[in-house]
């Protein structure tokens, strides 16, 4: 049973600095359950699909989420569904990080330029990896570069990423990197740039560059505070579910969590975001009411509030 509820949001508009724009084209996992396949068969990687299932039916049924719809190929009305989620919560922008590719998601964030906002997106293992950062941003209008590094074999800092980096900071735009597990339950947690600390030598070597990690570190908190500490181009995204804080030995809570960052980076360096993405959930107003809700339990000043959840997504992303 679906329950409306009447909530009163701040005056200012919040900017969701994170959320994925939902389509069939999405799949961000196939090139590796292809290699895993190919390495280990189909049965194993059955195994795997269904164990991950498992594991995100757990969750939704902790949080009373419904189940995700079946993906639309069609952008149009998936651009239409997320238009109206904005206008229902009174939000600023919506980011979206990945959507099917760079075309299609620049023509979904085209169709709604006052309210979207749209990532490059493609593997910075392509040999032309920079050339189509360049071609995102200049011709297509998108603001910034998803990555996930669990699925990148060769380390951030290895040179042959350097043109990415550069031209990324040439452009002025923000880059998010997931690290940590990826998935969840039965998802991917080994890899050479697992840690948020893979990243270091490539933000010392492009001070310029703002590099967002997203999830408060995604289990991490030690190696991204560490990181932190040594790189102020670094930024905190509070996004998700944060379920991998019953998955590490230290007492995690939402707010301790908050408090550590603010006491630490400070407001102008933690970007609110949801993670958002399917539907019949779409925009995951619970997300934003529990985290605004810690921030003033912890007593923040209202315009450090509105940095978290404001202001820093507008400087970072120049609107």
């Amino acid at each position: 049973m679906k329950v409306e509820m009447e909530i009163e949001l701040p005056e200012y508009r919040i900017y969701d600095m994170h959320a994925h724009f939902p389509v069939s084209q999405d799949d961000w996992l196939r090139d590796y359950n292809l290699e895993y396949e190919r390495k280990n068969g189909p049965e194993k990687l059955e195994m795997l699909k269904k164990q991950a299932e498992l594991s995100g039916k757990d969750w939704r049924e902790d949080w009373c989420f419904p189940d995700p719809g079946t993906a639309s190929s069609d952008f149009h009305a998936v651009a239409d569904a997320w238009a109206l989620e904005v206008d229902r919560y009174h939000l600023g922008r919506v980011v979206f990080l990945t959507g099917g590719g760079n075309e299609l998601l620049a023509g979904a964030v085209n169709a709604y330029p006052d309210k979207f906002i749209g990532f490059a997106h493609h593997s910075i293992e392509d040999a032309d990896s920079a050339r189509q950062l360049e071609y995102a941003v200049r011709k297509l209008g998108l603001k910034g570069y998803k990555l996930l590094a669990p699925l990148i074999g060769t380390p951030l800092s290895d040179p042959r990423f350097d043109d990415v980096w550069s031209t990324a900071e040439s452009l002025g735009i923000p880059v998010l990197i997931h690290f940590g597990i990826l998935g969840g339950g039965g998802g991917i947690s080994n890899g050479p740039n697992i840690s948020p600390l893979s990243i270091h030598d490539v933000a010392k070597r492009y001070p310029k560059l703002p590099i967002i990690v997203p999830h408060f570190g995604c289990g991490y908190v030690f190696e991204l505070l560490q990181l932190c500490w040594a790189c102020d181009n670094v930024f905190v995204d509070t996004s998700g579910n944060n379920e991998w804080i019953k998955w590490v030995p230290w007492p995690f809570t939402l707010e301790s969590l908050f408090e550590k960052y603010y006491e630490t980076v400070g407001p102008g360096r933690i970007i609110f975001g949801t993670d958002s993405e399917w539907f019949p959930r779409g925009f995951c107003i619970r997300y934003l009411l529990d985290q605004l809700r810690a921030c003033r339990r912890l007593n923040m000043p209202e315009m450090d509030i509105k940095k978290i959840f404001h202001d820093n997504a507008k400087l970072l992303l120049k609107l």
